[in-house]
């Protein structure tokens, strides 16, 4: 399947991805919503003399500039405006996300039009499993306990964890859960996997099926064997707060929970409960249901819990790969051929491991 440079014919309205004859299409207009900051390098993208035009808005002026536009570059990370603004989007052919997830962009209208969403799958692996190892250390190792001694100028010898030997559950087997896993497996710990059916993969052995209730091998099984629980499975209505209440009481009391995906998979008031009755040991929260969250949530004086700011795949430099990975795809589709990263549009996320 292709982009291609015509008149659409058939199409698969699922994945947005057109299927067309041959006639030549005229120039494009790309438009650019963004936040605080301009993509790197944009000035490349604006000098691209295949595009007719290239125009920037921020959130409150996106339906002035969308009318006619073909192409859309979300840059504002994780703004709900298109959802807002469609009514406008009466050219729209293709929308790429300056993001692995995508669940702001799953509304209806865009889910059933023929329009093209693709994402910056890749982009995020490394720096996301990197960090994920830093927090399992960072609980082992307790850092943030020497921390707070060396605040207080205390010196008091203490005995660690170690990981060598540990469990750790991985929810989500795309690209970044499996880079996760490959780094825990490294560094010693026995790593299983969750993903959207229970199955034998060739990286990942024996999957369970991320649900409670299933008939088969599912988190019922493999949550009360973890010492680390790690989400990073897309934002969907499966995944919906698939970490509440019972998940939680399936754990072990001696667990850490990691979520570095998207906030609304886990039951914030129900972690607040099992952190506070000692249901659990500790949770490492890089996302939240409300960002940023807000200063009142009992996360952040709960001991035991580390908290960032949705920043686990930021690395230096990664801005300037997403607009890599973007100008790729806009070449592609200049050129009429596949793009990278199709979404698929019925699952929220890009089928496949």
């Amino acid at each position: 399947m292709a982009f291609g440079k015509a008149a659409l014919t058939t199409h698969d309205v699922h994945q947005g991805v057109a299927l067309v004859s041959a006639a030549p299409r005229p120039a494009p207009h790309l438009v650019i919503l963004h936040g605080d900051t301009l993509p790197p390098g944009h000035e490349r993208i604006d000098a691209d003399p295949r595009l007719a035009s290239v125009r920037y808005a921020t959130a409150d002026r996106l339906d002035e500039v969308l009318p006619g536009a073909q192409v859309l570059l979300v840059w504002d990370l994780f703004s709900t405006a298109v959802a807002a603004a469609w009514p406008k989007a009466d050219a729209l052919r293709w929308v790429h996300a300056a993001t692995a997830g995508v669940d702001n962009l799953m509304f209806p209208a865009l889910v059933d039009s023929d329009v093209a969403v693709t994402n910056s799958r890749g982009v995020f692996d490394r720096p996301m499993a990197e960090y994920v190892l830093g927090l399992v250390l960072s609980f082992a190792k307790d850092f943030p306990g020497s921390h707070d001694l060396q605040r207080d100028r205390v010196w008091r010898h203490r005995e660690t964890e170690p990981i060598a030997g540990r469990r750790a559950l991985v929810i989500g087997t795309g690209p970044i859960g499996r880079a996760i896993a490959a780094q825990l497996a490294a560094a010693g710990m026995t790593v299983e996997a969750a993903g959207r059916t229970a199955r034998t993969d060739a990286d990942l052995g024996d999957v369970v099926e991320a649900s409670l209730g299933s008939t088969g091998p599912d988190l019922g099984d493999a949550l009360p064997r973890a010492d680390y629980v790690v989400v990073a499975a897309p934002l969907t209505d499966q995944t919906h707060r698939l970490i509440g209440a019972r998940a939680l009481s399936l754990m072990k009391p001696t667990a850490r929970l990691i979520n570095v995906a998207r906030g609304p998979i886990v039951d914030e008031d129900a972690l607040v409960r099992a952190l506070r009755d000692g249901a659990i040991a500790g949770a490492a929260l890089d996302v939240f249901e409300t960002e940023p969250l807000p200063e009142s949530s009992p996360l952040w004086d709960l001991p035991g819990v580390i908290i960032s700011p949705h920043m686990s795949g930021d690395i230096v430099g990664w801005r300037t790969e997403l607009v890599r990975l973007f100008t790729d795809n806009l070449d592609r589709f200049l050129r009429g051929e596949e793009p990278r990263n199709i979404v698929d549009k019925r699952r929220g996320y890009v089928s496949g491991p």
